[in-house]
């Protein structure tokens, strides 16, 4: 198996709602979000799994749903920690790209919650 990797980003702001009283994510706040989006599968008669360019059109959808804009008020992600994002965003995609194995989000430059297909 060979796996490749497309990293995007996005600028956002949320607030978690579920923290406890005077936990500073409890207020609204910004991230300079990363997200690698990983690609697990056999390398095709083309010599790649998925052509990047591909994987870039199908971000750029989730893109315009995310970048500056409130994460609280996107359907699903009322809830916007960095974990139930990262589903989000793999679920939002799987059906468009069906190599995709793993999304990792970067709340910060070393921060980050991974979701992965269970193997």
């Amino acid at each position: 198996m060979t796996s490749i990797t497309v990293e995007q980003t996005f600028e956002s702001a949320h607030q978690l709602p579920f923290v406890e009283p005077g936990h500073k994510c409890g207020r609204m706040h910004g991230h300079s979000y990363r997200v690698a989006l990983e690609l697990t599968g056999d390398v095709g008669p083309k010599g790649f799994i998925r052509d990047f360019s591909e994987v870039k059109t199908a971000w750029s959808d989730l893109h315009g749903q995310l970048d500056h804009h409130t994460l609280n008020d996107v359907p699903g992600l009322e809830n916007p920690t960095a974990e139930i994002l990262a589903e989000w965003i793999f679920n939002n995609l799987a059906d468009r790209i069906p190599e995709l194995s793993q999304v990792t989000v970067w709340e910060t430059a070393k921060c980050s919650a991974t979701y992965r297909l269970s193997v």
